[in-house]
């Protein structure tokens, strides 16, 4: 999901990340032939924040990874084989990323699921791909991981550009005339930000008052709270993180804004509640992907969760249960560990069921439907408002 680097740092660390694979001795390969073989634990593998400001989001990740492997070995595993969880840290950090993607690669990866910070997860591609491992991204969502084109990258999270489309249109259906852009600078905010003033345009009905950017990991933002209450907009949608965001919401409702805020989903997080201070986040909306507890019929699926781990799901932790569990669907489609066949057999599902709804990939590998919902801070959490899929 999230990008925290600019564009150009981010293809820069692609380059960089493609020549760590391909030189010493050319590209890593499996080490453990067993996981790629005919025979052994099948190894899936996990590069994920388990360090860092994003780690209980990574724990989130990692927790229901480990629920759907455990479920499916239960059951006797896939093609008769063990299914072995190797999950590793890259603390939204591009290079430790890279580092824990050869890691995974040289462990005998037959699979890759994971992938939450964008600009952490850009860096991995061009490792796995000349490896030839598929990887089932379940939040990493950034325009900039499509554009790549890779045949063995599928993202089971809506991306950037469904995200604008779910903005505008409930800007529109919630009757705003007028809106403040603001983004964090990063590449990931930034296109989010674009394209959803470029969605304004061509619907029409509602002004862009004010596109602006901060800088991130700033303490006061009272520049940009001045030129937003001086555009006095009826809506500001900050398209970047719950750090940051939490401080200018804090800040706005000082300066005495009472016009509508609405978040990204970078910025759903109990912690921007946290940041914000709760009297000053209530009321926020947020567009957002599926989160445990606006699913219908996920009663038992989060007791389960609650159960084995001694605390509730939290977001994207359904989306990688489920990128665990298409994997291995994936792999018993194929009837093999071969990355191509897999990637084929990934190509061609139609109709697997995620928590999302019946999965069938577009020709980008991309959700066909992006399925945002609208949150609202509510006695202090993120509850549901709108479902817009």
């Amino acid at each position: 999901m999230k990008l925290r680097i600019p564009k150009v740092l981010a293809v820069g660390a692609v380059a960089a990340a493609l020549m760590a694979t391909t030189g010493c001795g050319g590209i890593l390969s499996g080490g453990d032939e067993n996981a790629s073989g005919d025979s052994g634990p099948i190894k899936i593998a996990a590069v994920i924040p388990l360090s860092g400001s994003s780690a209980p989001t990574g724990t989130y990740m990692k927790n229901g990874m480990q629920m759907a492997i455990d479920e499916i070995n239960a059951k006797g595993g896939v093609l008769g084989r063990q299914l072995q969880f190797d999950p590793e840290d890259e603390a939204c950090d591009p290079t430790q990323a890279a580092a824990a993607a050869n890691k995974a690669v040289s462990n005998g990866a037959v699979v890759s699921v994971g992938g939450y910070c964008s600009g952490a997860t850009l860096p991995t591609l061009p490792i796995f791909a000349k490896a030839n491992i598929p990887m089932i991204i379940p939040a990493a969502n950034s325009q900039e991981l499509v554009n790549q084109k890779l045949p063995n990258v599928f993202l089971i999270n809506g991306t950037g550009a469904q995200q604008s489309a779910a903005a505008v249109k409930f800007m529109a259906k919630d009757g705003v005339k007028s809106v403040a852009l603001v983004d964090d600078n990063t590449s990931y905010s930034k296109d989010i930000a674009a394209q959803t003033k470029k969605d304004l345009e061509a619907a029409g009905g509602i002004k862009v008052a004010l596109a602006t950017s901060v800088t991130a990991g700033e303490s006061d933002y009272s520049s940009v709270v001045h030129d937003i209450t001086g555009a006095n907009p009826d809506m500001v949608y900050w398209t970047g993180y719950y750090q940051e965001g939490g401080l200018i919401i804090n800040q706005l409702k000082a300066a005495g804004f009472k016009g509508k805020i609405m978040v990204a989903d970078g910025s759903v997080d109990a912690s921007l509640i946290e940041i914000a201070g709760g009297t000053s986040a209530e009321g926020v909306f947020a567009t957002m992907t599926q989160t445990p507890d606006t699913i219908k019929g996920a009663e038992t699926w989060i007791a389960d969760y609650t159960k084995k781990f001694g605390s509730a799901p939290g977001p994207y932790s359904t989306q990688s249960y489920d990128a665990v569990r298409l994997a291995a669907e994936a792999i018993t489609k194929a009837d093999s560990t071969d990355g191509d066949k897999i990637i084929a057999a990934l190509a061609a599902i139609d109709g697997f069921e995620l928590f999302s709804g019946p999965l069938k990939f577009t020709p980008e590998h991309t959700l066909s439907s992006g399925g945002f919902q609208i949150l609202v801070v509510k006695d202090g959490k993120f509850t549901l408002h709108d479902d817009l899929s």
